[in-house]
């Protein structure tokens, strides 16, 4: 394989991840056109869909969501090994991508997921873009995990949060890395515990029905499981991301001081929850506008490297 590549890591993050939108708008921009995409989860939808030629398509959808939308898009399956089966997202996905190979684009892609039960890092490098998209962000508990050439996958991000090291072994000599989790860091801080003198004030939910016209009180039952509801405890959703959250920023710091990337585009997406897949306008400005910030310093690093014949900068448009 030829050395001087540009490798782009896009890692997961949940609804955040529609900032790497706005982070590969920014980079083609100037002319900086990744050979190597490696995407970890949400990452894996955007690097995909990016390779494919479908960003644009991508982009609309992301626009368009609305919490009732994000709603209608989950497809409950209380009997499965996941809350969600993920038909309705996938289905979503294939319009667009058909079955397209990954093998089918002119630029290397690898979706990052993990095995079950061995907890193995899977590089999915071929076969059907969309099973490696779906394998990819196939949240544990949330999502059906998904089966690939015979191995049952979930989310990479238990993993490979920001995959680095995949650039660097498809050859990537200057790889830039997008972190969507740059605000959690505060989260390493030990906090002692404190004692509250005052008992807990215990309220019991009014009991709701599981059953009724249509469904409906069955599905106002599960969205308030799902996302909570009004001043009280989080639902499902929070606490699961939330936790899976914490978990994948402290593999990321670990993985990442051991093969940290040349250049590191960290969005300020404070605010833009886990699951607030409807503020897309919002989390694609912040990630244009965190590249933006670094385009400048980045564009002259990578035209350096090729002057020196280590890097791959496709001319400005």
């Amino acid at each position: 394989m030829a050395v001087g590549k540009i490798g782009l890591a896009l890692g997961g993050g949940a609804a955040r991840g529609w900032a790497h939108i706005g982070v590969v708008k920014a980079l083609a921009e100037v002319g900086i056109r990744p050979d190597i995409i490696a995407g970890t989860s949400i990452g894996a939808v955007v690097g995909g869909c990016h390779i494919a030629g479908q960003l644009d398509h991508l982009e609309d959808f992301a626009r368009e969501l609305t919490k009732r939308r994000i709603f209608g898009y989950l497809d409950f399956n209380l009997a499965g090994t996941g809350l969600i089966s993920g038909h309705r997202l996938g289905d979503r996905l294939e319009t667009h991508l058909g079955d397209s190979c990954i093998t089918d684009f002119d630029r290397r892609f690898v979706a990052v997921a993990t095995e079950l039960g061995s907890g193995h890092e899977v590089w999915l490098s071929r076969g059907r873009m969309v099973d490696a998209m779906r394998a990819s962000y196939a949240l544990p508990g949330i999502f059906k995990p998904v089966k690939v050439d015979e191995r049952w996958l979930f989310d990479g991000a238990m993993v490979n949060p920001i995959p680095v090291s995949v650039c660097r072994a498809l050859g990537a000599r200057y790889v830039i890395a997008v972190n969507l989790n740059f605000d959690m860091s505060s989260r390493s801080t030990v906090h002692p515990h404190v004692v509250d003198d005052a008992k807990p004030k215990l309220s019991e939910e009014d009991p709701a029905p599981v059953t009724g016209k249509n469904g409906v009180a069955v599905k106002r039952l599960l969205r308030r499981q799902m996302f909570g509801k009004g001043d009280a405890a989080p639902g499902i959703s929070t606490v699961m991301l939330d936790a899976f959250n914490i978990v994948q920023d402290r593999i990321a710091r670990s993985r990442l001081a051991g093969d940290p990337p040349d250049c590191m585009i960290s969005p300020r997406l404070h605010g833009i929850g886990l699951f607030d897949f409807h503020k897309a306008d919002e989390a694609i400005e912040r990630g244009y506008t965190a590249a933006k910030r670094q385009i400048s310093d980045l564009a002259r690093e990578i035209e350096a490297r090729e002057h020196d014949g280590a890097t791959n900068l496709q001319p400005m448009s």
